[in-house]
C-alpha cells in the first residue's frame, strides 16, 4: 500500500496528504480546544460570584470601623445604679458592702472565727436584721442544722433520726415558739422533758412562781413580758447545729449549740422613729435519750444534761423570768464588766453568761 493510497485501494491526490499532515499538527478548525490552567481559575472566581481577582501585595483594604457599643452599655448601667442609690440607698449599700442578702451556708461544724464585723448600721422596722450577721442567717428552725443519723447505742438509724427531730422540736418549742415569745408557759417543750428528773422538773415548778439566780426560765427558754416588749415582725434568725454520739449505758447523747437573734422595740411604741433592739440568745445543751431499759424515762422524752446559755441585750439586774431588753435609759453600759461578742460561735460558752447579771456586773455586748 503506498504512502497516498486509503486502505481501500483509492489514492489521494499529493494537495490533499499535504492538509491531512498540516491540519494533524495545527489542529482540525473548529476542533474544541481544552481550557488552559489561568483559563479555568478565572471561570471558577466568575461562577462563585466574587469577581475579585487575588489581593495585590501592595494593595489593602481598610477594616470597616467598629461600632462602639460597649460603652453605651456601661453608661446605661452607670445610670441604672445611681437611680437605684437614689430610690434605696440602703439596700444598694448592702448589695456593694456585700452582703447582707447572701445566705450564709448551714453550719455543719464549730466556725474557726467570728463573722466579719460590718458598718454599724441602725436597723428598721422594714429591715430589723440590717447590719448585723444575723441577716444572711436562716430563719426559724431552717438555721438549725441537723446531722445524717446512724445506729447509736440501743438506737437503729431509723430511732436516732426520730430523737434528733424532737431534740430540735424541744429548741423551737422552748426559744422559737410565738406564744412562748410572748410570755406564754413552754408547754410544747416541757412535755418533751422526762418527768421522772427530779432536779429539772424542780426547777420548772419553781422558776416559773419565783424566778431567781438559780432558778430562772430563761436557762432553757426565751420569753419576753408582752406589756413592756413587742417582737419586730415574725421573724428569729438561728445558727447552729446539733450533734450526736453514744453516752453512758448506750444512750443517745444528743448536743446543741445555737444562737438566736430576737428583733424587738417597746411594746407601746407607735411605729414611727421607733427604738430597736437586738437581743441575743445563744443555748448550749446536751440531751440524753436513755434506754428505757436502763433508766426510768417515758417514751418520746429525754433528760437534760446540761444546759449553758449566753445572753446580750436580754436585761441588767436581778431576775424576772423575762428577756428585758434596755430600752432609752434603760441602756446602760459598764465599763468594767466582760466583753462579749454575740456573734462569735467559734469557741465554747464556759459558763452561763448574760448582759443581765445581778449586782453591778453587767456584761457588755461589743456588737448586735
Amino acid at each position: 500500500m503506498g504512502a497516498g493510497t486509503e486502505p481501500d485501494g483509492s489514492s489521494r491526490s499529493d494537495e490533499e496528504w499535504e492538509r491531512f499532515l498540516r491540519e494533524s499538527v495545527a489542529g482540525a478548525p473548529g476542533a474544541p480546544k481544552e481550557p488552559s490552567a489561568r483559563a479555568r481559575e478565572v471561570t471558577e472566581r466568575l461562577r462563585s460570584g466574587s469577581g475579585r481577582g487575588p489581593e495585590g501585595w501592595r494593595s489593602h483594604t481598610p477594616p470597616r470601623p467598629k461600632r462602639r457599643t460597649g460603652w453605651y452599655v456601661v453608661g446605661l448601667l452607670a445610670s441604672l445604679v445611681l437611680v437605684a442609690v437614689a430610690l434605696a440607698p440602703g439596700r444598694t449599700v448592702d448589695l456593694f458592702a456585700g452582703t447582707d442578702s447572701v445566705p450564709s451556708a448551714p453550719e455543719t461544724a464549730r466556725p474557726t472565727e467570728a463573722p466579719p464585723m460590718r458598718a454599724d448600721r441602725r436597723p428598721t422596722l422594714a429591715e430589723p436584721f440590717r447590719g448585723s450577721p444575723a441577716a444572711s442567717w436562716a430563719s426559724g428552725a431552717a438555721g438549725i442544722t441537723v446531722p445524717k443519723a446512724r445506729a447509736v447505742g440501743w438506737m437503729s438509724a431509723a430511732e436516732v433520726e426520730r430523737a434528733l427531730t424532737r431534740s430540735r422540736d424541744f429548741l423551737v418549742a422552748s426559744s422559737l415558739d410565738a406564744a412562748v415569745l410572748r410570755g406564754e408557759r413552754p408547754e410544747k417543750a416541757t412535755a418533751l422533758i422526762n418527768p421522772h428528773q427530779k432536779d429539772v422538773q424542780d426547777l420548772l415548778r419553781t422558776a416559773f412562781r419565783t424566778p431567781s439566780e438559780k432558778n430562772d426560765p430563761l436557762f432553757l427558754f426565751s420569753r419576753f413580758q408582752p406589756a413592756r416588749t413587742r417582737l419586730v415582725g415574725d421573724v428569729v434568725k438561728t445558727r447552729g447545729r446539733l450533734g450526736y454520739r453514744e453516752g453512758e449505758r448506750g444512750a443517745l447523747l444528743v448536743t446543741a449549740d445555737v444562737t438566736f437573734v430576737y428583733p424587738v422595740t417597746p411594746a407601746d411604741a407607735d411605729g414611727g422613729d421607733d427604738e430597736i433592739v437586738r437581743t441575743i440568745v445563744r443555748r448550749e445543751l446536751v440531751l440524753s435519750w436513755d434506754d428505757p431499759a436502763k433508766v426510768i424515762t417515758e417514751p418520746g422524752t429525754f433528760s437534760i444534761v446540761s444546759y449553758k446559755y449566753s445572753m446580750t441585750n436580754g436585761g441588767c439586774g436581778a431576775p424576772t423570768g423575762y428577756l428585758t431588753p434596755p430600752f432609752g435609759t434603760d441602756h446602760r453600759t459598764d465599763e468594767d464588766g466582760t466583753e462579749i461578742d454575740p456573734y462569735d460561735r467559734s469557741t465554747p460558752i464556759e459558763r452561763n453568761q448574760t448582759s443581765g447579771n445581778s449586782g453591778d456586773e453587767c456584761a457588755r455586748a461589743t456588737r448586735s
